[in-house]
């Protein structure tokens, strides 16, 4: 039995207005609602926390970025090298032999897969610490985003002395400057105390400059 289209119009018509009426609500108005309301209260969040020195962006304070010279506070391993379009975690567990012990990679006989072990005493041998000095967690492990902007306050105290020398300054005001840069769990008891590498590293470059 075919029905025409004055019979089936009184159904059909409240099925399309309620499919168009999602689609300006879901694809159009929430969007807009979204950006404005990230534009208006979260809006360095929003574009990207970007900081800029004398009028130049220099990296974004939530991800994290490369710093391998001496006068430098280093930031955690990367399992994207510090790549922020492949940001990725390593996905190995505390079980892994690849994560304690690392591996020469096959498939590139140029490259070292460096293991916690390893990462353990090149951390010790750069910042001059004794073989009994326990390495925080951080120091020596990638985060799951493989981009983390922090450090544990532990482990830039630890960098301390080696920041202090490379930029002829006193450990003291090496120091001082990670107690300032040190930032809280977030309301009090979310997370855990973090330095931002990338502001304290600027910081350092404002205060104790090296000659070049």
């Amino acid at each position: 039995m075919q029905h025409t289209w004055e019979q089936i119009r009184p159904e059909v018509r409240p099925l399309l207005t309620v499919t168009v009426m999602l689609l300006l609500i879901t694809a159009v108005m929430y969007p807009l609602a979204v950006f404005g309301v990230g534009q208006l209260v979260f809006h360095r969040q929003a574009n990207g926390s970007i900081i800029t020195v004398d009028g130049r962006p220099v990296g974004s304070s939530l991800i994290g970025q490369e710093f391998t010279q001496p006068q430098y506070f280093h930031p955690r391993p990367s399992a994207a090298n510090y790549d922020a379009s492949a940001s990725s975690g390593s996905n190995l567990g505390p079980t892994s032999a690849l994560l304690i012990n690392g591996v020469h990679d096959a498939a590139d006989p140029g490259r070292d897969i460096d293991g916690i072990r390893d990462r353990v005493a090149a951390f010790r041998n750069e910042n001059g610490l004794a073989a009994d000095v326990k390495v925080p967690a951080d120091a020596v492990t990638a985060s799951a985003s493989g981009l983390d902007p922090d450090i544990s306050p532990a482990t830039a105290r630890l960098e301390v002395a080696r920041v202090a020398r490379a930029r002829g300054a006193s450990a003291e005001a090496i120091r001082a400057l990670v107690d300032h840069y040190t930032e809280g769990a977030f309301v009090g008891f979310i997370g855990q105390p973090r330095v931002n590498v990338l502001k304290l590293n600027l910081a350092l470059d404002q205060h104790f400059p090296v000659e070049k």
